[in-house]
């Protein structure tokens, strides 16, 4: 049995099927490693070399382009792991980050006669009779694949995307190796750095082995699709399926501008500002609403269409939240902006980066010793970098652990902030991500998200006037946010059956301290009254009271009300 035999009988990543494979084989990863730790240590000797000398100034750049080609020599697995690198500006250097970037989309292709023929046998018929046109060499390669603009006979434009040769044996073998050294490494490092380290690789390979699967690829591009069927900010390529295989996909041909090209972007009359709005709202709405999201949006990946809205493309690399996942992901954010640090470290616990067992009570007041001072400055001042840069510090001090699957999700956000910023330098993502929690919580129709706002407006059984304050003054910075509709849904429960605890607990609220709270609730009103005039409120008032009423008397006619008795009536 052959390493290709290995990887067609199983398309999904299986470590142990492949660990088998190769102890068999011993000589293959002693190749292969050879190989890999000679391109390091070759590199690795310059870098000490030049601060030997004393030109590690001068040689940075130098030294960049090496790592660079290193990665592209080495292969796709390593081209991947490069192009994660250079989305992480916090724990790689400028220099270096130019470089990297480089990876997302200026690879250099394969052989075009091999591209035609992969298409040709995947396909089973000759090109010339799918496509009437296709580009004489590909307009993009990448680490897997490279992409080839054509045409159907039926007139549509579409992107052909044909998969790079050989490429099962070649990641199998990497991620062997990678899992072994991750496994070898691991006790060595610090608890919370080297506990899950293999688990990290398995994701890794997971993720790989499904980036490589077009059918699959093809599914999430239509699910994603579906999910933002009523948006109208959002473009998804329709996929083809008759001449889409394993090892080829293709898609609708999105014309668009890369996310970085802010030059044409503003030539096109499109705002800077609203791609950015669009980016971060649909990635949050990704993450918190539909629990899958695009795990690789990197420049390449995302681009500003002539009429205004995002286009997505490459959905090899996607993965799934829980609903209990998303959940706390929104309290979190709350914590966070609220600075409930002792709620915050119990949102870590849920979340796996600290242990059930973990003592959180000295990890409170270093969260709030790090991020307290971030938030104090202002909300609009706090950005997704500063976490991940104040964390990083408590990963040393405490048994923090990154979860394999937060891998994915601070990557994704960390890109998405990178890319705005590239769009304007001063953007803060929680300008926009909070607004847009508020608004969730606000507007949430779900039980949970309820009581997530309960949760929110109660501390201690007291009612924070402050908070509901502050969460409508956020909300109210998104344009799409009316306060009408909130204010009706608010009536709404408050009239339900299960909203008789909130009632009792308003109340308590406008009277305690055994003072009438006039003031609080004057400055409520001087904020919202702007959006809730006496007119559009009574009359939303008056529809609530209506369907109340018409509920209350439905629930007791039935009783004394048969059908018979009404067809007769």
């Amino acid at each position: 049995m052959n390493s290709q035999t290995l990887t067609q009988n199983n398309r999904k990543y299986d470590a142990r099927q492949i660990a088998r494979f190769y102890r068999l084989r011993p000589w293959l990863g002693w190749v292969r490693a050879s190989t890999i730790v000679l391109n390091f240590i070759w590199f690795i000797f310059g870098l000490k070399w030049d601060d030997f000398m004393g030109v590690a100034e001068r040689n940075k750049l130098k030294r960049a382009v090496q790592l660079r080609k290193i990665l592209v020599r080495l292969g796709p697995t390593f081209i991947k792991v490069g192009q994660a690198l250079s989305t992480r500006p916090d724990l790689i250097r400028k220099d270096f980050l130019e470089e990297l970037i480089k990876l997302q989309d200026q690879l250099p292709p394969f052989d075009n006669a091999i591209a035609l023929r992969q298409i040709q046998s995947e396909l089973g018929h000759p090109v010339k009779e799918m496509f009437s046109e296709l580009s004489p060499v590909p307009v993009a390669a990448a680490s897997l694949g490279q992409v080839y603009r054509g045409r159907l006979h039926t007139g549509e434009e579409v992107a052909v995307k044909v998969q790079r040769p050989n490429l099962r044996p070649i990641l199998s073998l990497d991620l062997y190796l990678m899992r072994w050294a991750a496994s070898w490494l691991s006790p060595w490092l610090p608890l919370n750095l080297g506990h899950d380290l293999t688990l990290i690789v398995d994701e890794f390979g997971t993720k790989l082995f499904e980036e490589i699967d077009y059918l699959n690829e093809g599914r999430n591009a239509e699910r994603f699709a579906t999910n933002f069927r009523n948006s109208p900010d959002v473009k998804v390529p329709a996929i083809y399926w008759r001449y889409t295989s394993t090892r080829v996909l293709t898609l609708e041909w999105l014309n668009g501008f890369k996310l970085t090209d802010t030059e044409s972007i503003i030539a096109a009359g499109i705002d800077p500002q609203e791609i950015i709005q669009i980016a971060v709202t649909t990635g949050l709405q990704q993450l918190l609403e539909y629990g899958f999201f695009h795990a690789d949006p990197h420049p390449g990946n995302l681009f500003a269409m002539p009429d205004g809205r995002m286009g997505y493309i490459d959905f090899g690399m996607m993965d799934q939240l829980s609903e209990t996942t998303k959940e706390t992901l929104v309290d979190a954010v709350v914590h966070l902006i609220n600075k409930d640090y002792t709620d915050l470290a119990g949102d870590y616990v849920k979340l796996g980066f600290l242990t059930p067992d973990t003592d959180i009570r000295p990890i409170v007041p270093a969260l709030e010793a790090l991020l307290g001072d971030a938030i104090n400055r202002n909300v609009g001042e706090f950005n997704f970098k500063t976490i991940t840069d104040e964390f990083s510090k408590l990963m040393y001090e405490f048994p923090f652990r990154v979860p394999a699957k937060f891998a994915l999700i601070i990557r994704s956000l960390v890109t998405q902030e990178g890319i705005a910023l590239s769009l304007n330098p001063n953007f803060k993502i929680v300008e926009v991500a909070y607004p847009y929690v508020a608004r969730r919580l606000l507007t949430g129709e779900s039980a949970q998200l309820r009581r997530r706002l309960i949760n929110v407006l109660f501390k201690d059984g007291t009612f924070q006037w402050e908070r509901l304050e502050n969460m409508i003054a956020i909300a109210r910075t998104d344009n799409n946010f009316d306060l009408l509709p909130t204010a009706q849904m608010g009536l709404q429960y408050l009239l339900s059956d299960e909203g008789q605890f909130l009632q009792q607990q308003l109340i308590i609220a406008l009277t305690e301290d055994d003072r009438l709270h006039a003031e609080e609730v004057q400055r409520l009103w001087n904020l919202v009254k702007d959006d809730l005039n006496p007119t559009r409120l009574l009359s939303a008032a008056f529809g609530v009271f209506t369907q109340f009423s018409r509920e209350r008397v439905a629930a007791i006619l039935p009783p004394f009300t048969t059908s018979s008795s009404v067809n007769n009536t």
